[in-house]
């Protein structure tokens, strides 16, 4: 069985998908039995592809993404393994959805997994910003994902 992570942001078109495609990126290079999706927290871009802006920003940087956004639901819960949100308010969202304390324990803030992230654990809205913000993002997951391909890791040896 595969191991199964999801990232959850506001729209599902600009972070999480962005952190999607990156992550699938790096456990498909190593060649990871893991299988990642991502979803919003509200309803706004249902269906939708992902912004442009995101599409732009991992093109830029190597990777391919192919996106339609879709809506978190509280029945999902027990199909992941890790539910990465990309802001404290997204956890607090997911947090207050959860059905029991075994699903809250694996709602986690992406950052966390960046050793050199300091306190502010956030990855900022680039929705309203520019290239430049997007470009912080897609650096943001970058910087994560060491830590969260161990974690990965650790997970598929217990299971």
């Amino acid at each position: 069985m595969p191991y199964r992570v999801t990232f959850v942001c506001t729209g599902n078109i600009c972070r999480s998908p962005m952190a999607e495609a990156i992550l699938r990126h790096h456990v498909e290079e190593e060649g990871l039995d893991v299988e990642v999706d991502s979803s919003g927290t509200g309803n706004w871009h249902v269906g939708d592809g992902a912004d442009e802006r995101t599409i732009a920003a991992l093109d830029r940087a190597g990777y391919r993404s192919a996106h339609i956004a879709r809506q978190f639901e509280d029945s999902w819960f027990d199909r992941y393994d890790l539910i990465l949100a990309l802001d404290e308010g997204h956890r607090r969202a997911l947090r207050s959805m959860a059905p029991d304390d075994e699903a809250r324990a694996r709602i986690r803030l992406l950052r966390e997994f960046d050793p050199e992230a300091g306190a502010d654990l956030d990855v900022p809205d680039p929705y309203y910003g520019g290239r430049a913000d997007f470009d912080l993002v897609l650096e943001q997951v970058e910087a994560a994902i060491p830590g969260l391909l161990e974690e990965i890791r650790a997970g598929l040896k217990a299971a």
